[in-house]
């Protein structure tokens, strides 16, 4: 997934002006901002939802503003919030799985099982949670290359965003792209690749975790630069983040 000099805004409202990213596959993303930064408004951009002014969106040299079936087959999108039919689970696999090549009933059974939930669900009276867990579990099951995920951990208890990074994880193949966009940096520690910060318009922070590790070490809410090996630790995403917005000069410097 490429996006090239795009140029979006909302009537008076610029939201980027020249934003270019090149997403690779065999990593999950975390997209952090503030709420109102954008993060949304690029997830519909890259699915053709909404159309640049300038510039371009391209997933494997398709252009996302033609919405190709054969580019929509590949791709799949948990918005923030949506609607579920009034049916059993059962008949909304049956209903929905085809427009999916790759669909696996296997993943879809073992996602379901990471969250404790029974294939035998109905739709029509579940919590705001539950509905996330179960679409989640069918997004992850259509096998696409690219998933994007807008603010997944939004209604689900401390429990269950711990299944959530445990079924994304064990889903994760070297030939897909995962992106998940949220202002809750916390929920996605421990399974991130690649961290990006979209801040006034503009991506200023785009790092493999890796990385950060090899440069910044982190203890008690409190960043320093890496002296030696030995002082690599978990790094704390919050305070990170933090960091970043505020313009922190021993991030800027060690990046």
């Amino acid at each position: 997934m490429k996006l090239q000099n795009l140029q979006f805004g909302y009537r008076k409202h610029e939201v980027f002006s020249n934003l270019t990213i090149n997403f690779e596959a065999g990593k999950i993303y975390g997209l952090l901002g503030k709420n109102g930064e954008g993060k949304s408004t690029m997830l519909y951009l890259m699915t053709g939802l909404l159309r640049a002014k300038s510039g371009s969106v391209t997933f494997k040299g398709k252009d996302m503003s033609q919405r190709l079936p054969s580019a929509l087959e590949d791709m799949f999108l948990v918005p923030e919030e949506f609607e579920l039919p009034q049916c059993s689970l059962k008949e909304f696999v049956k209903s929905n799985a085809g427009y999916y090549p790759n669909f696996s009933q296997e993943i879809f059974e073992k996602c379901l099982q990471g969250f404790e939930l029974d294939i035998n669900l109905n739709l029509k009276k579940l919590s705001m949670g539950t509905k996330k867990k179960v679409y989640v579990c069918f997004a992850l099951a259509t096998n696409t290359s690219l998933l994007l995920m807008d603010e997944p951990t939004n209604g689900l208890d401390i429990p269950s965003k711990s299944q959530f990074r445990q079924v994304i994880a064990s889903c994760m193949t070297d030939d897909k792209t995962i992106i998940i966009s949220t202002h809750q940096v916390r929920d996605v520690e421990n399974l991130i690749d690649q961290i990006m910060v979209l801040n006034k318009k503009e991506i200023v922070f785009n790092h493999s975790t890796a990385e950060i590790n090899q440069k910044l070490a982190f203890k008690n809410g409190q960043i320093s630069k890496v002296a030696a090996e030995s002082d690599e630790t978990t790094i704390d995403i919050e305070a990170l983040f933090t960091a970043i917005v505020n313009g922190d000069e021993l991030v800027k410097t060690a990046f």
